[in-house]
């Protein structure tokens, strides 16, 4: 069983910066990762880090203004997010999923991220 402790989220003007982190404990390997979901709308995947670290993934809407990095020895997972924008508003979670077929997935509780315009 994965297990999440989230933080790093909260209010901030559009044009800001947040960083959220994730501490995952549990038996490994997994792919981690951050989605999120707007009130009235369905969760959308946000980034993905691989196991090893080497590769990264983002969706069309945050490329080049997010960034996820993970500290190993932690098993910390992190979100850097730059020049916010009010549609980025919504609870952001943390996201496991193990490497078997098919893979096993777990959610974090989810922290929220409101950016004011």
């Amino acid at each position: 069983q994965v297990q999440f402790t989230e933080s790093g989220g909260g209010l901030v003007q559009a044009g800001g910066s947040l960083r959220l982190s994730c501490v995952v404990s549990g038996a490994g390997p997994y792919a981690l990762g951050w989605f999120r979901q707007a009130p009235g709308k369905k969760r959308e995947f946000v980034a993905a880090i691989s196991w090893s670290g080497q590769g990264t993934y983002y969706s069309e809407s945050v490329k080049g203004r997010f960034t996820i990095s993970k500290d190993r020895a932690k098993t910390t997972v992190y979100l850097q997010m730059n020049d916010l924008k009010s549609e980025d508003t919504g609870v952001y979670y943390c996201y496991s999923a193990s490497l078997a077929t098919p893979p096993q997935e777990d959610w974090g509780q989810g922290t929220q991220v409101t950016v004011s315009s």
